[in-house]
């Protein structure tokens, strides 16, 4: 059984990725390997570019509305929806709406840098 704890994220600003898009990083430890979490915005118009990791994501929509193609599968989404990415899996979101399209991504198990593969 694991124990009750508390993590501490030491950087959380949102930073602009060559993706296209700004990401804010929730949890991402080095003392926790399971899960990571991070917050990302893609402004109205932005098409985040083609890209696949090694960990299963869960894009869980919260504010605006969007394309999501993951794989050969497209799919509208907006507030409330949530999407799951298989690992490996090429994948790119479009802001279709006229204000930002944020989305949480539950990354399991913990997304790193070098687990990220760009495909344009």
């Amino acid at each position: 059984m694991t124990s009750p704890k508390k993590l501490t994220q030491a950087d959380n600003e949102e930073f602009y990725t060559d993706e296209r898009c700004f990401i804010t990083e929730l949890l991402n430890n080095d003392h926790y390997q399971d899960h990571s979490l991070a917050r990302a915005r893609v402004e109205a118009g932005i098409t985040t570019q083609w890209h696949r990791v090694q960990v299963e994501e869960l894009y869980i929509i919260e504010k605006g509305v969007g394309r999501a193609d993951i794989g050969d599968e497209v799919y509208d989404v907006k507030a409330g929806d949530t999407v799951v990415i298989p690992p490996l899996t090429p994948q790119r979101i479009t802001n279709t709406g006229t204000s930002d399209l944020v989305f949480l991504c539950l990354c399991t198990t913990r997304f790193t840098p070098e687990g990220y593969e760009s495909l344009e």
